[in-house]
């Protein structure tokens, strides 16, 4: 079945590209429902649209809202996971790999939220928690080695 959507449905989107708004690139339930009226809208009397089409056509529109439903519920799951592993980092001492390509290290001050991603205050020093590459607890050596009770000297009794 072909479907004809009348041209004045574009005139806006169109006018919405000129004025500086981008069109979209995604397809949502609104343009899904524009679709749909504009198909029935127009579809020959003679050989209407089968109810079945109809039928797994809203079926898809409901399975697309929800997928969109779980891909919204993911994302600020990741971000409250983000938040909470930053928020563990502060008193931690952390090393991460500067502009310069330098390994530095130091111990977490405060974690600002009021990005996309959690930055951490490091003395002066802002850095992305994307960026940490390590975790020690504070005041621990960089280089110190494990210690285990093979490696542990015996006390003498």
């Amino acid at each position: 079945m072909t479907v004809e959507i009348p041209v004045t449905s574009f005139g806006t989107a169109r006018t919405d590209a000129a004025a500086g708004t981008a069109p979209k690139k995604e397809l949502d339930k609104d343009t899904f429902l524009q679709l749909l009226i504009a198909q029935l809208a127009n579809q020959d009397p003679s050989s209407p649209m089968d109810t079945s089409q109809m039928m797994a056509q809203t079926t898809q529109l409901g399975m697309m809202e929800s997928l969109s439903e779980i891909q919204a519920s993911s994302r600020e799951q990741f971000a409250l996971q983000m938040r909470m592993a930053s928020a563990d980092l502060v008193g931690q001492q952390v090393t991460w790999t500067d502009a310069d390509g330098k390994v530095q290290s130091g111990v977490v001050d405060s974690v600002d939220y009021s990005g996309s991603v959690p930055v951490l205050a490091i003395g002066a020093e802002k850095i992305a928690l994307d960026s940490i590459a390590g975790v020690r607890p504070a005041g621990s050596a960089p280089d110190a080695p494990e210690t285990t009770p093979e490696t542990t000297p015996a006390t003498a009794a």
